[in-house]
């Protein structure tokens, strides 16, 4: 693989990563969840990424595109609700600008985000930064993408990791939000205090991107305390 792109092999490594991560951090995403949601969206996303596994594993030589549009329809079918909407407009609508591509470059993280988000947005109802979402965590790892985009000296790695940074920090920005959408917004001011449950799987899913890259499946959201510090890290 050129230093310079991330192949489809590597794509699919990526999402089969995302499964494991799902899977080591189920307690975490499901007490999470439980203190202003359903206690389920963990359990959704190892439900909808082990039909990701499914699905990509009998892919033939595929493109960039026929495996995000894969992975979106398995969420769509395997999350369900409204996670599985969300992610899986997400990712079926990413991949939709690199037809017949193979590869993915710096400037392609920028167009594959932008139209994810761009997608997401719409199916959500034009749901904006600051209202407690998973967009929380995707709007400011897109404005790094399209940064990265432009920047001369920037790699790959570069533009994935200063992604992570700036996702990082919009899902923590979550914790002191008030939520005015989904299920969480039924609880007003008792949502603040609360880190996100999407805002912290879109982050799972752009820091194992990062990681696979690298050599490695960090677990790095196993908890967080309000002031950004660690409180608990694991690896797998």
């Amino acid at each position: 693989m050129p230093a310079d792109q991330i192949d489809s092999k590597t794509l699919i490594q990526m999402m089969d990563n995302v499964l494991k991560v799902m899977i080591a951090n189920e307690s975490y995403l499901t007490r999470l969840d439980a203190e202003i949601g359903d206690a389920d969206h963990g359990i959704n996303m190892i439900r909808g990424f082990t039909l990701v596994h499914e699905r990509l594993s009998i892919l033939v030589d595929p493109d960039v595109e026929e495996i995000l549009t894969t992975v979106g329809m398995a969420l769509m079918e395997g999350a369900g609700g409204s996670s599985g909407a969300l992610y899986g407009t997400f990712f079926g609508q990413a991949g939709q600008p690199l037809h017949k591509k193979k590869g993915i470059d710096k400037s392609d993280l920028a167009i594959v985000f932008s139209a994810g988000y761009a997608a997401m947005v719409e199916i959500s109802g034009g749901t904006k930064p600051g209202e407690k979402t998973m967009i929380d965590t995707l709007y400011p790892a897109v404005q790094s993408f399209n940064e990265s985009a432009g920047a001369e000296g920037v790699t790959l790695l570069g533009a994935l990791d200063s992604a992570v940074t700036a996702a990082r920090v919009g899902m923590e920005s979550t914790i002191d939000l008030v939520a005015t959408r989904g299920r969480a917004a039924y609880l007003g001011e008792r949502s603040k205090g609360h880190q996100d449950i999407g805002a912290t799987t879109m982050y799972l899913i752009i820091r194992t991107m990062l990681d696979t890259l690298e050599g490695r499946v960090g677990v790095r959201v196993a908890k967080y305390g309000p002031d950004g510090a660690i409180l608990e890290e694991t690896y797998i």
